[in-house]
């Protein structure tokens, strides 16, 4: 959605620090965006994530444009922000396409491919200790809600997260069908072309087993976080 408001353009053979952010007419791209889809009945979901600038949220919400909201990236000065100060007009997830799934997230396997794919912007022993730091976190965000026990298993975790997104008063929820079989590999990895099969990752569960339509009623997971949601959506 960020893309109706500016997008950074590189000239042809720069490097992408020679571009410059170029402004559209937002206004009138919104206003023609909700029009559509008022008239085919269509709710409306912007990806407000990343370098957005305040009033952009704003100017979305008073459109009737839902934001959306990223469970890890709901952090105040550090600190998990608590469900119920979450925003309302968005829609919500614990993770989202750019990221690991949710398995995959709490073992670091983010830090571990941008370690190998060379993306790292500072060492990986930095990034590490502040991954195990946040996840120190979360879990201790998990314990004081009453949605987790201490030293709960990866799978008791991954469902005590979503049962905490069903919490918020966010508008709509999303889960990711990767985190209801137990995928643990990224989807998509920003910053890569040919390095990483991006968008190409065959469905697995936890065992890395391929998973299959015909498989979802057999598989424990979907059920113990769609059973941890489902009292509160």
């Amino acid at each position: 959605v960020l893309g109706l408001f500016r997008l950074w353009w590189i000239p042809v053979g720069e490097l992408p620090g020679a571009g410059t952010y170029v402004r559209y007419d937002h206004r009138a791209m919104v206003d023609i965006l909700v029009l559509e889809a008022s008239r085919a009945g269509a709710v409306i979901v912007g990806e407000d994530l990343g370098t957005v600038e305040p009033w952009v949220q704003t100017f979305l919400a008073d459109r009737g444009i839902l934001g959306t909201s990223i469970l890890w990236f709901e952090r105040n000065k550090g600190v998990p922000v608590p469900p119920e100060l979450w925003r309302s007009n968005v829609m919500a997830a614990v993770t989202v396409h750019d990221l690991p799934p949710t398995l995959g997230f709490l073992e670091g396997s983010h830090v571990e491919l941008r370690e190998e794919l060379g993306l790292l912007s500072r060492p990986a022993a930095q990034e590490w200790e502040e991954h195990a730091e946040e996840m120190t976190q979360w879990r201790a965000a998990l314990t004081a809600q009453g949605l987790l026990r201490p030293n709960a298993g990866e799978d008791a975790v991954v469902a005590a997260l979503h049962r905490y997104v069903s919490w918020t008063p966010a508008k709509l929820f999303a889960v990711s069908l990767a985190d209801l079989v137990g995928e643990r590999r990224t989807q998509n990895q920003p910053g890569t072309k040919d390095e990483y099969p991006n968008w190409r990752i065959p469905l697995a569960d936890s065992e890395g087993r391929n998973v299959f339509i015909e498989d979802y009623p057999q598989i424990r997971q979907m059920t113990r976080i769609t059973s941890a949601i489902g009292a509160s959506r």
